[in-house]
């Protein structure tokens, strides 16, 4: 399929964390494929920051994402979108909301999704079968796209000196970051051993490092773990710094972790039968995953025995 001429581009993507973080590759071929086009994002407000210092990215449209029986606010938001001279619209997204908003609120434009009816639509023989990282490619190819970053995002822009709060907490080099919340909606995802596992690499030597969100300071509290708050939680930008300079990172499925991975740290992931680590799109070159078909079965001992070998591998 030809790539379809366009100045104005808007890409939707309105969450969740984990997904903002692995279609940063997308959203960089998408400026490479138009470097002088002007690009817009259409994301939740929870993300506006992030969007806000993505490299790639000219302005930000905010959708608070109303219910679509609030027909008020859904006129609002047609007119908004129709205001703007956006000539082609790549859906990220491609959800039931962002299927209502092309056949309902949008003028005709071109369009790549995986939509009935797109322009630009994504073909795949059976899209259920394609997760991950090479959704984001699929997609861009059969726009008519070139590929070049979309299986590999970097969001080292991300990352802030964090030196000062690491000095501060009495946090040396080398150190280990542990991520042991997610979710509460998914509480299958949470590896149970993070307590015993800071023992034993506080045994062996090795400082360990916790970054609570609000809802996870009582887990990391229980951890002989040094936590990070500072005068306020850190956010995902000082969250990014830490990250980045760890020797190592062990955590859960859940958005850190696959900031982790991106940010080119070394780690891995500790998923259940609750979906394969290939399919998340968090494995990569340094950063790997550890899984059983059920977390609990996947024992502090053998999670520390690997995290030695790996360290022991990289020197």
């Amino acid at each position: 399929m030809q790539r379809p001429e366009a100045k104005n581009i808007l890409i939707i993507k309105h969450g969740a964390f984990g997904d903002i973080i692995q279609v940063e590759g997308a959203v960089h071929d998408v400026r490479l494929n138009y470097p002088a086009a002007r690009i817009t994002v259409m994301t939740s407000p929870p993300f506006h920051k992030i969007f806000a210092r993505c490299p790639w990215i000219d302005d930000i449209f905010l959708d608070a994402r109303p219910p679509r029986w609030r027909l008020d606010r859904m006129w609002a938001l047609r007119r908004r979108l129709r205001a703007q001279p956006f000539d082609f619209v790549v859906d990220f997204q491609n959800n039931e909301r962002t299927a209502f908003y092309f056949n309902h609120l949008f003028p005709p434009v071109a369009w790549s999704g995986k939509v009935k009816g797109a322009s630009h639509r994504r073909y795949t023989e059976d899209p259920k079968q394609i997760q991950g990282l090479p959704r984001f490619a699929t997609q861009l190819r059969d726009a008519g796209l070139e590929v070049r970053h979309a299986g590999a995002p970097d969001v080292s822009w991300m990352a802030e000196d964090v030196s000062a709060i690491l000095d501060r907490a009495g946090v040396r080099p080398g150190y280990i970051v542990l991520i042991p919340g997610c979710s509460a909606k998914h509480p299958q995802k949470r590896w149970p051993y993070y307590a015993e596992l800071a023992g034993n690499l506080h045994a062996a030597g090795h400082q360990t490092v916790t970054v609570p969100g609000p809802d996870e300071l009582e887990l990391c509290r229980a951890l002989p773990s040094i936590m990070l708050t500072g005068e306020h939680y850190l956010d995902w930008f000082k969250l990014a710094g830490v990250l980045k300079g760890a020797a190592f990172v062990i955590g859960n499925d859940t958005g850190p972790s696959h900031l982790a991975a991106h940010l080119g740290a070394r780690g891995f992931g500790l998923f259940g039968s609750h979906l394969g680590a290939e399919r998340t799109g968090i494995v990569t070159g340094r950063f790997g995953a550890l899984q059983a078909e059920k977390l609990a079965d996947l024992s502090a001992e053998e999670v520390f025995t690997q995290v030695m070998r790996k360290l022991e591998q990289a020197g």
